[in-house]
């Protein structure tokens, strides 16, 4: 496939519907959409099919992404709706996030009850301080002094020590105490997150577990932190910030100096949340919401502990019998680091697809780890976004430079919430002698490519891996994601100016195979939609199979609108964000709009297109967002091998669509419908662990030149 399969884009349809196609009401609130996700992240936790440590997992993940949403979305609102005075628009969004956030958070906290019920049947307890035993108290006391209390620090408030700061996302405890001559005083005292939250109760054994939560152990012995001093009351609260990082790139000398500084600088945001007890005394309220300069909207009482996401810590506990089976990922045999052949002769004979966490990320790792070894290789370009701690990724790379190749690593700098660790990597990198650049100026670097290039005789070839993921081995166990390698010449000579643009100059306007944003790709995903639109109008086979993270961008949904009246079927596999309204009678009744949300992640990008019976399938890192298409450097590819497109729309995308265990289908009015009465069961994930594996298609074999 090339760009001149593409058809010169022809004008916009006319509209085939009286209805305005920009008409508000065809659009979804995106932060509502967003809290959706959240709501179908709470019904795992409360599906009893789940397993019940699996269902505590759910329950952490839905709060430390509530966590993520305050930190940056309504971060963003509530700093427009400040500048924006009188914006009644804004305000009435903070007004449903804020009503919609206390109802899930209710129905959160009534699961966490039915949860530690069943948890306590199951041999794990978690208990309050006053259900201890005599020994079980002391056992407690002789931890408190021996370990807990010297990582403590109470802080005092009064007119000579100024409120003390607290930090983001922080647990603390607001300490009222009375001194000899009966005058009240205030205190913060920090619950270190250093320590286990839940703390062991010993003598549990191996069939029973019993804890206590942290802040409790510690408020039971305050008295040892304030001697000489009554503790009158002792309550709990946490603090989210604003943590959505403005870098003025422009104005920057030294960009990697300038997101040191800003990520300095968020510890210090304003507080956009505050959590706490349903039982805080209102006088300790006044006293927080006043010093936090907090609108008492965004305080946010809960009915138990706060911070539900280090429930994670229950993860650890040796029972089996409360968690997912454990599975081992496949390997194909001509990927197995012990095959006689290596992976650049096995590309040479074909394209390679693997579906991650069902497939193993290891022949990715090898094949990095093989180019830094290879004494044939003279080059290694790769981009990184994300890539977690003791990255076998980044040793390969620094294995590479010890043995004389040229490495350039594109390492995004702006990686939300990972910006520290991409400077620390940036920063061993650049001492080992690779080339890094942080990144493009207003651009944030989201692709997932390398390539590795290799002296073959007289001839340099390329081999190129890319994906719909990060270059991380534990994510890659947690998310679904595809990897494709290929020794394309034309990928490989599109990938190679996919490089020099990112860590270059290039004024470079289209590719041969590759949609690459912000160049072509909105101009050839639009041309590809509307192409789909006139194989309906002439009564060939035109049907859209997309499957993303996400669906926000107007412009794209207006073609999709589009391409439904025109009569093409469109099946959306969208796992969070849908603006886009389905089933809408003369706008969208041929689009069917899918949620998965399972054991994995469902993290992978697939966007099939029937061409009138000539099937073209892309895969890569962009979702269908204005962030995506306009401000980020994302990349699709296409799968040209035709056992590899039968794999993808037949094993793969059938699979998900259906699915009716873990697919919610969406409704018009944007709510999400979960019905697993039907029969027979079909479990995406599960069809894709099940084994034996399924038997992969053999490899193309490209004519020789």
């Amino acid at each position: 496939m090339s760009s001149t399969s593409l058809p010169t884009p022809a004008p916009e349809p006319s509209p085939i519907s009286p209805i305005t196609l920009n008409e508000p009401r065809l659009y979804l609130d995106r932060e509502l959409s967003l809290l959706a996700f959240q709501r179908r992240v709470l019904e795992e936790a409360r599906d009893p099919e789940n397993p019940l440590l699996e269902r505590v997992k759910f329950l952490a993940i839905l709060s430390s992404n509530l966590d993520e949403f305050f930190m940056v979305r309504v971060a963003v609102l509530r700093r427009k709706a400040a500048s924006n005075t009188g914006d009644g628009v804004l305000a009435e969004q903070l007004a449903r996030i804020r009503a919609e956030v206390r109802d899930l958070v209710a129905e959160a906290y009534e699961t966490w009850r039915e949860l530690d019920r069943e948890l306590a049947a199951a041999g794990i307890e978690i208990r309050g301080y006053a259900q201890l035993t005599t020994r079980e108290r002391a056992a407690m006391e002789a931890y408190f002094r021996d370990v807990v209390f010297p990582v403590l620090t109470p802080l005092a408030f009064d007119p000579g020590r100024p409120f003390p700061h607290i930090s983001n996302l922080s647990l603390n405890l607001a300490v009222a105490v009375r001194d000899k001559d009966g005058v009240e005083r205030f205190a913060r005292v920090k619950v270190p997150d250093t320590l286990p939250q839940l703390v062991p109760v010993e003598g549990g054994g191996a069939a029973r577990a019993a804890f206590v939560w942290l802040e409790e152990l510690i408020q039971e012995n305050l008295q040892m932190l304030f001697p000489g001093l009554e503790v009158i009351e002792a309550y709990p609260f946490r603090v989210t910030r604003d943590a959505e990082v403005e870098i003025q790139e422009l104005e920057s000398d030294d960009l990697l100096e300038t997101i040191e500084e800003a990520v300095w600088q968020r510890r210090f945001r304003a507080v956009v949340r505050l959590q706490v007890g349903s039982n805080l005394p209102e006088h300790i309220l006044e006293t927080l919401v006043a010093n936090l300069e907090l609108d008492p909207r965004e305080v946010y009482p809960v009915d138990g502990p706060l911070d539900l996401g280090r429930l994670r810590q229950l993860l650890s506990l040796e029972r089996p019998d409360l968690k997912d089976a454990p599975f081992l990922p496949y390997t194909p045999p001509e990927l197995n680091p012990k095959s006689e052949e290596d992976i650049f002769a096995v590309l040479r004979r074909g394209d390679v697809l693997l579906h991650h966490p069902f497939d193993s990320f290891q022949p990715v790792v090898e094949f990095l780890r093989r180019a830094a070894e290879d004494p044939e290789v003279l080059a290694i370009k790769i981009t990184l976004y994300r890539v977690g701690r003791n990255s076998p990724v980044v040793e390969s790379l620094l294995s590479a430079i010890e043995n004389g190749k040229q490495v350039a690593v594109l390492l995004e700098l702006k990686a939300r919430f990972d910006e520290e660790s991409n400077i620390e990597w940036a920063k061993a990198l650049e001492a080992a002698g690779v080339h890094v650049v942080y990144g493009l100026v207003g651009l944030k670097v989201h692709c997932k490519v390398a390539m590795v290039v290799r002296k073959e005789g007289e001839s340099i070839r390329r081999y190129v891996h890319m994906g719909t993921g990060n270059y991380n081995p534990a994510t890659a166990r947690l998310y679904t994601d595809l990897s494709f390698f290929t020794a394309d010449e034309q990928i490989g000579a599109d990938v190679t100016d996919l490089f020099n643009y990112v860590t270059g100059y290039s004024a470079k306007t289209d590719f041969h195979k590759l949609l690459v944003a912000p160049i072509n790709l909105r101009r050839k995903m639009e041309a590809l939609i509307r192409r789909e639109i006139e194989h309906a109008r002439r009564g060939r086979d035109a049907r859209l199979i997309f499957k993303m993270n996400a669906l926000e961008d107007p412009e794209m949904i207006r073609l999709l609108y589009q391409a439904s009246q025109a009569g093409v079927r469109c099946d959306l596999l969208v796992r969070g964000i849908c603006c886009l309204r389905p089933g809408l009678e003369g706008v969208s009744e041929n689009i069917r709009v899918t949620s998965i949300v399972g054991r994995f992640l469902e993290h992978s990008r697939i966007y099939w297109f029937a061409n009138g019976g000539r099937e073209e399938v892309y895969l890569g890192s962009a979702d269908l967002m204005g962030r995506n298409l306009n401000h980020r450097v994302e990349l699709l590819f296409p799968v040209e091998n035709k056992k590899l497109q039968k794999r993808l729309r037949e094993d793969i995308l059938a699979t998900y669509l259906a699915d009716n265990r873990n697919a919610r289908r969406m409704q018009p009015d944007g709510t999400f419908r979960w019905d697993k009465s039907e029969q027979p069961a079909v479990d995406s994930q599960a069809r894709f662990l099940a084994p034996p594996p399924v038997v992969r298609p053999a490899l193309r074999r490209r004519k020789a030149k």
